[in-house]
């Protein structure tokens, strides 16, 4: 098992796992975010949501100045600290959310498939849809390097429109609530593998790493991880992993937060 002493990276998905999804809140996990940054143990945000919106979530969690994961990988963010590398400020991974967008508009038009993305409709029906407040609504708009889509169409279409993407080098992912369609060269396990490299490189050895999700689109990250934190969620799919060996792998009973932490002091247990 892990400890607080080890070279740890804590990678955790945002909507559902530290925040709740339906009221972003993240209060039950104060005390162990708390004891993470004593020990200096740097929490790395992993999640469908922007740069701009990651970065404002840094802030007011305490967490600013880390390297974090955007977009399901296809934006990385390096450590403040890392103003040497080449990379440095950002990575994206493939195509941006320009080129995206216009190869699934083009899709739409010839093929006649019904969804709605962020680009379709006005601040206040994103409100609506995703209960955010409205400075943050702004700053999920500002996509990169994917586009997200709530699909109105039959299932056997779903597929249909996933094999085109495919075959253009896109995909597509679930989410909590949205689909989210990126580079196949992102994705939140790739984005890890390459962020933990960069940590093996500066610090001289691999971090032990332990990941939180709730959605099918986090199991790449899960499977990179050392240990997996499976939080309770809301997903329609289930949460499947390659290695689900109970010393490695932990299913949350609460939601969001609560069962953040649950894991968390599954694993790291008992906090001094």
């Amino acid at each position: 098992m892990p400890s607080l002493t080890d070279s740890l990276l804590i990678v955790s998905d945002l909507d559902g796992c530290l925040l709740d999804s339906h009221t972003q809140e993240w209060d039950p996990a104060i005390p162990m975010l708390d004891s993470l940054r004593e020990h200096h143990i740097p929490v790395i945000l992993c999640s469908s949501k922007t740069a701009a919106e990651t970065i404002a979530i840094q802030r007011e969690l305490g967490l600013q100045g880390e390297a974090f994961i955007a977009e399901n990988g296809a934006v990385i963010q390096l450590n403040e600290e890392w103003d040497d590398h080449p990379q440095y400020p950002r990575m994206i991974n493939g195509d941006t959310h320009e080129s995206i967008r216009k190869v699934i508009n083009e899709l739409r038009h010839t093929h006649g498939y019904k969804f709605t993305t962020y680009d379709d409709v006005d601040d206040a029906m994103i409100g609506e849809i995703t209960g955010l407040p409205a400075k943050m609504i702004a700053l999920a708009k500002l996509q990169e390097a994917s586009q997200t889509l709530i699909w109105r169409d039959s299932d056997e279409r779903l597929s249909s429109f996933n094999d085109e993407l495919n075959s253009l080098g896109l995909c597509m992912l679930e989410g909590g609530h949205f689909w989210h369609v990126l580079d196949q060269r992102g994705g939140k396990g790739s984005a890890l593998t390459w962020l933990i490299d960069q940590y093996r490189h500066r610090e001289g050895k691999r971090p032990v790493t332990i990941a939180i999700g709730d959605s099918p689109n986090d199991v790449s990250m899960l499977d990179v991880a050392n240990y997996a934190v499976i939080v309770h969620g809301y997903s329609k799919q289930p949460v499947v992993v390659k290695n689900d060996d109970p010393e490695r792998v932990y299913r949350t009973k609460a939601h969001g937060p609560e069962g953040w932490t649950e894991g968390l002091e599954h694993f790291l247990s008992p906090l001094p």
